[in-house]
């Protein structure tokens, strides 16, 4: 099974260098990294808000937590149902983008393939129109411009991958390598905010549950693999991973879920996955969504 630290020397590449080279690219990109910190944990147990349906695939945000340990104060702006994005913002900490981003720094690059912009990501596009199963899950996210009091980054753009049900990623597993599913870019609205359409990935050996994106600032920087603004990875709730886990399709995940921990990841150790915790509504019938205000 994949893991997103590689402990060998067999790759010279950032992304495939083990934990001290994902360290060296993140000094490299300078990029402000936001440690959260015990005040964070606490905060954000309290402050929790849910991002609910609109109907159907058209699904919006209502309102997404208020975070502490914000680098600005925005102000409120009324989203597409009347509600309102979050009034503060976090700069979201910078991630290694692992062994296997398909942007074309580590080998493969879906983001040069036409068809590669799409909200729905869970089939191929290309040569092969296979489609990853598992549980269906909505990503959220709002974008804030921290350096510009917490405006939204209209016309950013998003790309976001993750590993499938078998814990395998498109592009780079074995069974999986003319697959290109579970990998898509999206451009922010007016209020910074966008979707994705897609499957709860696994939980595979040495890793908690994650989900990773880069965040670019347009859309044609997204597409020319121009370098991104920040990388980063969404840290999926334990209470979720539990409930898509008990079912089938996902047995691998159970064991590999029960041998780690968001207080052992090599990622999410710092803080706990604190602030890159999503808010989450749904079940495993109807499908999950999970939002989570990106500050960059």
């Amino acid at each position: 099974m994949p893991t997103d630290f590689h402990h060998d020397d067999q790759h010279a590449h950032d992304h495939d260098g083990g934990l001290v080279g994902d360290r060296a690219l993140l000094q490299r990109r300078t990029l402000l990294r936001v440690f959260g910190g015990g005040a964070v944990v606490a905060a954000l147990a309290g402050c929790a808000e849910r991002i609910a349906r609109a109907g159907g695939p058209s699904s919006t945000l209502t309102s997404l937590a208020a975070m502490t340990d914000s680098t600005a104060t925005a102000t409120p702006t009324a989203g597409t149902s009347g509600s309102t994005l979050a009034t503060t913002c976090s700069t979201i900490p910078e991630e290694p983008a692992g062994p296997f981003p398909g942007d074309g720094s580590n080998g493969p690059n879906a983001l040069a393939d036409d068809g590669v912009v799409r909200r729905n990501i869970t089939a191929s596009f290309g040569s092969s129109t296979t489609v990853a199963a598992g549980v269906p899950l909505t990503v959220d996210l709002v974008l804030t411009d921290t350096t510009n009091d917490c405006a939204p980054l209209a016309g950013a753009a998003v790309y976001l991958w993750h590993c499938d049900r078998d814990g395998r990623y498109s592009m780079y597993s074995e069974g999986a390598t003319e697959e290109n599913y579970l990998r898509g870019v999206q451009e922010a609205d007016d209020d910074g905010r966008l979707t994705f359409d897609s499957i709860f990935p696994a939980a595979y050996s040495g890793r908690w549950p994650h989900i990773h994106f880069e965040v670019y600032a347009d859309l044609d920087r997204a597409i020319t693999s121009g370098e991104p603004l920040v990388t980063s990875q969404i840290a999926l709730p334990a209470a979720t991973c539990r409930e898509v886990f008990a079912t089938d399709g996902y047995e691998a995940s159970v064991g590999n879920l029960a041998e780690t921990s968001l207080e052992d990841d090599n990622v999410f150790s710092d803080d706990g996955g604190a602030s890159q915790m999503p808010t989450v509504t749904g079940d495993v019938e109807s499908g999950f969504v999970i939002g989570l205000p990106v500050g960059v």
